[in-house]
């Protein structure tokens, strides 16, 4: 008997877990992606229409690796928006310019400007702490990795927030 040639892939969007425990070291951006979640209305930028991606299977991010172009454009948005939301000054005392949806994902702050249809201004911004933000970002990286997210809308994952 000859086994068939291929593979079988099944499609399952996984969860990221970020947590808002007080000792979690990504505990800032946690809290951040829970108000964009809970609250969008009242993240910056304003957008009162706002629902950002990311919060189920059914609404999932998808993952920016190989279009350089289009993550330096998403982390560009993302810093001129927190420049004017937060002053030029934004990033004293040890902080960093956090975005959600991530700038490494398609959903990221410039999906507007490349997708025809995206709503714009439709993420969310805050500045917060650099090591929590880079905790995060760790976080971030090492689930990608361990989970194969590929690059491009055929693989997915959300994110949880507990």
């Amino acid at each position: 008997m000859k086994i068939p040639a291929g593979a079988a892939v099944f499609s399952h969007a996984v969860p990221l877990h970020y947590s808002t425990k007080p000792r979690a070291l990504e505990r800032a951006v946690a809290e951040h992606i829970k108000t964009a979640f809970t609250a969008p209305g009242s993240t910056k930028p304003a957008n009162r229409a706002k629902n950002v991606a990311g919060q189920s299977p059914d609404a999932s991010l998808n993952r920016l690796y190989y279009d350089n172009t289009r993550r330096k454009k998403n982390r560009s948005t993302a810093v001129a928006t927190c420049k004017r939301e937060f002053g030029t000054g934004y990033a004293a005392g040890g902080k960093e310019c956090d975005e959600y949806p991530f700038a490494t994902m398609y959903q990221g702050c410039a999906q507007s400007t490349y997708e025809t249809g995206a709503a714009k201004d439709n993420f969310s911004m805050k500045t917060l702490p650099k090591a929590d933000n880079g905790n995060a970002g760790i976080l971030l990286g090492q689930f990608m990795t361990l989970n194969r997210i590929i690059d491009g809308k055929d693989d997915a994952f959300y994110v949880s927030v507990s």
